[in-house]
């Protein structure tokens, strides 16, 4: 190992060797809140020396939503105290949006002459191989225990070369093929294939080899059924010139569209069936990060004078014309992005040229006040923010403008919209 004739170790020995450890340097000033990373911190995470400003509270910035809490629990107990250093594992946020895993440790290193700490200083270790291979090994075990587990499973064999198979009853049911055909009178396995998932499940079924491949895919039943099916696979002991396969299969088709319609439920809001709040926050966010995209604009959309639909007409009318409201941003947004903030608050987030955004704002104001609602003589209207997005900006800065500018249109007269442009010199609008 290189070192001084001294025996301490080179600078650029110690340096090189924590960007070979994928490791990254923090450095907290507890006295004046400043902290300092390492350029192998921010190399990292995909951004240059420089690339982002370097504050006390950067890397909570980028640490995932589910792992602050305990991140900062661990920095505030070990600060009691109670923990002799900082240890725990979090995920932080590459510039290519992908989530990378650290195992971070540090702790005190310094404290005044009444022992109260000044500075603490840790290191952030890549850890991505081992929880992707951890997951990966779970995922594993969880799906032979429920292949084991279950009572749905068939099973099946095929010689690739012979052209021969064998499926069970049970197999034969998952394929709506009829049990008392003979098996030189069954259909090949590629005939009940989707033509979607066709090439990939060949493609993956030939590269199975003697470890055991896990694969979903969509059949075509001989009654016209679409469902989704779960196999495992593997390479059996064969004799030469044979290559047979045997595996499992089990119908998932219930288990697919169960999570589809929970995830479904998380990201969009009941009521209207528009996104909700976070879900638009975390499409914002990932379109703002890229900046080869074409131009887009965030419009915030406020239901002026709600409140009397609701009095007047009850909640239910209240419901009705929220509904209502929603079905127009879905039909003029396209493409984009439509959300309920929440109450009634509306987002939209869409592809456009500048030019443009002012049309699509009056657009969206002419068709709300044309809608009917059953709250008497009640009347719709709408103002509207708009925010075009800038080089480099967050999710907190561009809503905010578009607020802002939703209020200017509020204060300028109500059914109107307003384009934030530099430091809220304005222009506005109004549909018709």
């Amino acid at each position: 190992m290189p070192s001084h004739e001294h025996g301490q170790l080179d600078v650029d020995a110690y340096l090189h060797g924590i960007v070979r450890a994928r490791l990254g340097v923090w450095d907290w000033n507890l006295v004046s809140g400043e902290c300092g990373y390492s350029a192998s911190w921010f190399e990292m995470l995909g951004y240059a020396p420089g690339e982002l400003e370097q504050t006390s509270d950067l890397w909570l910035e980028l640490t995932h939503p589910d792992d602050r809490a305990r991140a900062i629990d661990s920095g505030e107990r070990h600060l009691r105290g109670e923990t002799a250093e900082i240890e725990t594992e979090i995920r932080l946020r590459r510039k290519d949006g992908t989530w990378l895993w650290v195992l971070d440790r540090g702790g005190i290193v310094a404290r005044d002459t009444d022992g109260r700490p000044t500075r603490m200083v840790g290191v952030q270790a890549d850890i991505s191989r081992q929880k992707a291979a951890e997951q990966a090994l779970q995922q594993t075990n969880e799906r032979f225990r429920l292949a084991l587990e279950a009572s749905d499973v068939g099973i099946w064999e095929y010689d690739s070369v012979s052209q021969t198979g064998f499926w069970d009853a049970r197999t034969r049911e998952i394929f709506g093929v009829d049990p008392a055909l003979e098996p030189h009178q069954v259909q090949t396995w590629q005939h009940y294939l989707h033509p979607d998932d066709r090439e990939m499940a060949e493609r993956r079924h030939d590269a199975v080899g003697v470890t055991t491949e896990v694969i979903r895919y969509r059949i075509i039943r001989e009654d016209g059924k679409i469902r989704h099916v779960e196999t495992f696979a593997r390479l059996a002991e064969a004799q030469p010139m044979t290559k047979r396969l045997t595996g499992t299969i089990r119908d998932v088709t219930e288990d697919v569209e169960r999570r589809a319609a929970l995830k479904w439920a998380a990201e969009h809001d009941g009521l209207t069936g528009l996104l909700t709040r976070s879900t638009f926050e975390h499409r914002l966010a990932r379109r703002l990060e890229n900046p080869e995209g074409p131009p887009c604009a965030v419009l915030y959309i406020d239901i002026d004078h709600f409140k009397s639909i609701n009095d007047s007409g009850g909640h239910d009318a209240g419901d009705a014309a929220l509904r209502q409201i929603a079905d127009v941003l879905r039909w003029t947004t396209g493409n984009g992005h439509a959300a309920r903030l929440g109450g009634d608050e509306f987002a939209i987030l869409i592809d456009i040229r500048p030019d443009l955004v002012g049309m699509l704002a009056g657009k969206i104001i002419d068709a709300v006040r044309r809608l009917s609602t059953d709250a008497g003589g009640a009347v719709l209207s709408a103002s509207i923010g708009i925010a075009a997005a800038r080089q480099g900006e967050g999710v907190r800065s561009i809503l905010k403008r578009a607020d802002q500018a939703c209020y200017a249109a509020k204060r300028g007269g109500r059914g109107r919209w307003v384009i934030d442009d530099m430091g809220l010199e304005a222009r506005a609008g109004s549909a018709g």
